[in-house]
């Protein structure tokens, strides 16, 4: 849609409009003149694509019906939607690949000694460990607490003898998942990553489709495995000598992830 910018610009310029939209009937970009008044901004401050919505963009779309429209308030939240935006990109782009100012924010804070070539690069690991540590934790916090209260209020209900299953979901699992919910954020909503245990192995899966497996835990027998699977979705299994060693999977997890998203975009 880029090359249709220029075009939406000059349109943007002559007319009194406050918000000019370009589509290509999949992506849709929403523009403003925060920066200078009826100068349409070259970064727009509400973009999505509608086969992936999500509820926060809904939310926002719903601002601009007939019976919602304000321009007065759109105004005002497209200021907080566009730098919000950007500085969401800056932190991800951080996270992938700290910057050299970045790691020196931290380095500077808690080493009293001088920072040299060599202190930097050890403290660039440093960062980008603690920062996906301080991620996986407060997952992990959201994901006990969501579990605790799914669990008393499973308590609440007594089952009948014969609707006892037979499948017993351990806490050395839910950890496993813990951790592959850690790592697939970085590329999924946390609410598309379901698991659904079985009494062969634990599945783990995109958006709780049986046809989109993620990866397995097979954490029944003595030996632990995790099972990846291929674009094929034939699944590879892979010895786990702890918990641990499931981030050392971590590409091949964002593959399969990859995988499913490019198919339903083509």
């Amino acid at each position: 849609m880029d090359p249709h910018n220029s075009q939406l610009f000059r349109y943007f310029h002559v007319s009194k409009t406050r918000f000019a939209l370009l589509t290509n009937g999949i992506e849709y970009r929403f523009y403003t003149d925060l920066e200078n008044p009826n100068k349409m901004d070259e970064k727009p401050f509400l973009e999505f694509d509608i086969t992936k919505l999500k509820e926060n963009v809904v939310t926002e779309i719903a601002k601009f019906h007939k019976s919602n429209f304000d321009v007065h308030k759109i105004v005002d939240n497209a200021s907080s939607l566009k730098y919000t935006k950007e500085i969401r990109k800056l932190i991800s782009r951080e996270l992938q690949s700290p910057s050299f100012n970045f790691v020196k924010l931290f380095a500077s804070e808690v080493y009293s000694g001088r920072l040299t070539e060599k202190v930097m690069t050890e403290f660039t690991g440093l960062v980008e460990k603690a920062f996906n540590q301080t991620i996986s934790d407060r997952v992990n916090d959201r994901l006990n607490a969501a579990l605790n209260k799914e669990a008393e209020e499973q308590q609440e209900i007594i089952p009948e003898p014969e609707e006892i299953s037979k499948v017993v979901t351990t806490e050395e699992e839910l950890e496993g998942y813990r951790i592959v919910v850690a790592i697939l954020r970085r590329k999924l909503d946390v609410t598309r990553i379901v698991h659904r245990d079985t009494q062969s192995y634990f599945g783990i899966l995109l958006d709780d489709n049986n046809r989109k497996p993620l990866c397995r835990l097979h954490f029944n027998g003595g030996t632990k495995y995790i099972g990846l699977f291929d674009s094929k979705k034939n699944e590879q299994r892979q010895v786990l000598s702890s918990l641990d060693d499931i981030y050392q999977f971590e590409d091949k997890l964002l593959e399969t992830v990859d995988f499913y998203e490019e198919n339903n975009s083509s």
